[in-house]
């Protein structure tokens, strides 16, 4: 994955997430922390919550960060889909402990941790050239 879409992500700490169930959208925004090596972003969310619901019923999901600007030549966002799970076994405390590095306030939460490993990414990147776009695509076969 190209370095600058990573370092876009870890600029930020706030997300769209997409989910879907029964033809139906929806979006919720959350606080992130970023696993580079995992390309997962982690959140923490009540099981109740629309958009969980969603994703147990549909792990494949979609979402955006945005840099909020009205200059042409600083606009910047990140597109993303992915697959999203609850965060358990070994990824589970290296989640949290990224997490509550980034937010220690969320030592309170009694929410569990979800993820959502990236399978596609498109940053569009104005400060390198008007529309300049990168894409990252999940090798599939693991190559």
């Amino acid at each position: 994955m190209d370095k600058k879409i990573v370092a876009f992500i870890n600029e930020h700490h706030v997300l769209t997430l997409a989910t879907s169930h029964e033809d139906e959208a929806y979006c919720s925004n959350m606080f992130y922390v970023y696993l580079e090596e995992e390309k997962c972003f982690v959140f923490t969310s009540d099981r109740d919550t629309k958009h969980i619901a969603d994703i147990s019923h549909n792990l494949f999901v979609a979402g955006s960060i945005a840099l909020e600007t009205e200059t042409i030549g600083k606009i910047q966002g990140l597109q993303f889909q992915g697959m999203a799970f609850e965060v358990s076994g070994d990824l589970k405390k290296k989640a949290k402990k990224a997490y509550l590095k980034r937010f220690p306030y969320a030592i309170l939460a009694t929410t569990p941790l979800w993820a959502v490993e990236m399978t596609y990414a498109k940053l569009t990147n104005n400060k390198l050239g008007f529309g300049k776009k990168l894409i990252w695509k999940k090798d599939t076969l693991g190559l």
